[in-house]
């Protein structure tokens, strides 16, 4: 690590919250190497000369068509970016990763089946396997000569993954694990040659199996006939009698929790990426089309109500894009302190990982719900026409919809962000119960009127400082009023990382921006400065929506009232015409053609 990195303040998972960030110790996509940006260009060109041409192909499930566009991008070292040089990969780090996640995200159908291959077809033997296990499958993987799969959800166990009922029962002779159960919606499932399957040990030690095709006792099911991403192989897994060599075994017995729930926390990353990538695409679609559909004489990208659409969309992308890669170049700086401590690659990464893993959860809810409001504001844009197959802004809106769905639901994913900030903060790891009694002694003192901070962005650091602390009031005063109980009031939780969520982006805005503005100035930066205080404009009343929701639903009385006056406090922005500040990012976005920032 070099002596610039080692001096940076890394803060821990969840520690944003209480912890003020610098713009210096912030990464941002505007300091990508020329390398990362070579990488980046040539994912984009892969789609535009792979994939954009034979999307109908590839939706109609073309006998072998996926896995050899697998084996291509395999030639092209875009499957093995981030596994590790022994094993034929190319060694790079976490960020260049998150790259390729992005830029091959937009690819519809293709970037399901290469993110499923990648991550949760690959890694669960990459950080988990015998040296054997590695050897034998981590080459094979890598150049897409075989492709991977993964068996975890059953037709009775979705959220709940540890109530699996597919079972595991070592053999009479002791050389093999017999299993006997099912899995479905299995992503490459069809033509996959290597699963990663899940089920108990004799009924009760949930465990990770490697599991092979043509394994005798191992079959699958038809194709499913899916809303959307239609080209992507999903098949149900059966296993009936189905004999798997113990050398075969995962991991540990009963540990197939650790391997489930470890590779989540990455896989969600990785599909924030990949949504923020399709976004990006959507986004210039829709500005092609606004440019060219007239109506009134003219074309309807220069009405307001189209610019507000398309600013929007660019300035939700910006928010969680800027989120994104601070996030991943924190488990990165992560991953490189603990592999100098001497821990093994898989479990560099896995423990940068779960260190973030409140991050993770909030990227994925965040990201999924930004493509899904791109795509679907992007049919609006084409009106009639994005009714129509014939325009790929319907294909966007139905294969956006499953991302709120796997890599856990956006409504777990909300529920884990506070579970685990609260449990980390019991365990001593964050020390919340500080912060939050200085919020409630702020609350009790008279307002300072002081002197006006002249410093740069001094507002937005006030307002994000400020909307933290609406954070830790409601929480503080949730958590105080209901004790353990809290774990049930699933609204309340989802309230709370919602404000989480929103302060969370907004921050990572100002940073970037922050970056941005003191190393080129403010004119070159006007579009963003643009975005940033729009996303905090509204930001600000998000949360003031999200803590009263909260809040009304757990206080009364003088408390209620108290806790509210404490809200709209500290969710209080200054005037901003959003109005403006979109048209000019919207006008910007019309002359370049394309998302652009």
């Amino acid at each position: 690590m070099s002596t610039a990195a080692a001096a940076k303040t890394v803060l821990k998972g969840g520690e944003w919250l209480i912890r003020e960030s610098s713009p210096e110790d912030t990464f941002t996509p505007e300091n990508f190497s020329e390398e990362q940006v070579m990488i980046r260009d040539m994912c984009n060109q892969f789609l535009d000369a792979e994939i954009f041409p034979i999307l109908d192909p590839i939706d109609n499930l073309e006998p072998g068509l996926m896995k050899s566009l697998l084996t291509k991008a395999g030639d092209q070292g875009m499957l093995s970016a981030s596994f590790p040089e022994e094993y034929g990969g190319l060694g790079k780090d976490f960020v260049t990763a998150t790259i390729v996640n992005e830029y091959l995200g937009a690819g519809h159908s293709f970037s399901v089946a290469i993110a499923a291959h990648t991550g949760i077809g690959t890694l669960p033997i990459l950080y988990f396997g015998t040296p054997e296990q590695k050897q034998k499958y981590i080459p094979k993987l890598i150049t897409g000569e075989w492709a991977g799969a993964y068996g975890l959800t059953e037709p009775n166990s979705g959220s709940d993954a540890l109530s699996a009922k597919t079972t595991a029962k070592l053999s009479d002779d002791g050389k093999h694990y017999i299993l006997n159960g099912q899995k479905c919606w299995i992503t490459n499932g069809g033509f996959a040659d290597v699963y990663t399957v899940f089920a108990k040990v004799d009924g009760k030690d949930f465990t990770g199996f490697i599991v092979e095709r043509g394994t005798e006792g191992f079959t699958q099911g038809p194709e499913e006939h899916k809303m959307g991403i239609k080209g992507s192989s999903t098949v149900q897994l059966y296993f009936q009698d189905c004999k798997v060599p113990v050398e075969n075994l995962l991991g540990e017995i009963g540990k197939g929790h650790k391997i489930a729930f470890n590779i989540l926390n990455i896989g969600r990353l990785k599909l924030a990426a990949a949504a923020i990538g399709g976004s990006k695409r959507s986004i210039g679609n829709s500005i092609e089309y606004a440019k060219t559909r007239e109506q009134f004489k003219q074309p309807i990208a220069n009405f307001g109500a189209i610019k507000h659409k398309l600013a929007q969309m660019a300035i939700r992308v910006f928010a969680c894009e800027s989120a994104l890669y601070r996030t991943a170049q924190w488990i990165g700086d992560k991953e490189h302190e603990l592999l100098a401590a001497g821990k093994p690659f898989g479990d560099a990464l896995l423990g940068a990982a779960e260190e973030y893993a409140i991050e993770c959860a909030m990227l994925k809810v965040d990201g999924s719900e930004v493509l899904d409001y791109v795509v679907d504001e992007g049919v609006q844009i084409h009106g009639g026409n994005g009714f129509s197959a014939e325009y790929n802004a319907s294909r966007a809106y139905r294969d956006s919809r499953i991302n709120r769905i796997y890599e856990g639901t956006n409504e777990i994913n909300r529920l884990l962000t506070l579970d685990m900030t609260l449990k980390r903060a019991m365990q001593g790891r964050l020390n919340l119960m500080g912060p939050a009694m200085e919020v409630s002694k702020e609350l009790m003192s008279i307002p300072d009127f002081g002197a006006t901070d002249e410093a740069p962005f001094a507002s937005e650091r006030k307002l994000i400082a400020n909307l933290k602390k609406a954070i830790l009031l409601t929480a503080g005063a949730a958590v105080q009023k209901m004790m353990m109980k809290i774990e049930n009031e699933q609204e309340v939780l989802m309230n709370i990382a919602d404000m989480a969520i929103e302060t969370f982006n907004a921050e990572s805005a100002l940073l970037r921006v922050m970056k941005m503005v003191d190393q080129n100035g403010e004119a070159a930066s006007q579009y963003h400065l643009d975005m940033m205080r729009t996303y905090l404009y509204d930001a600000a009343d998000k949360v003031n929506k999200s803590g009263k929701d909260a809040v009304n639903s757990f206080a009364e009385g003088d408390e209620q009232r108290m806790i509210l006056m404490g809200l709209k406090r500290f969710t209080k922005a200054e005037p901003f015409n959003t109005k403006e500040a979109r048209r000019r990012v919207a006008d910007k976005l019309i002359a370049e053609g394309r998302y652009c920032f």
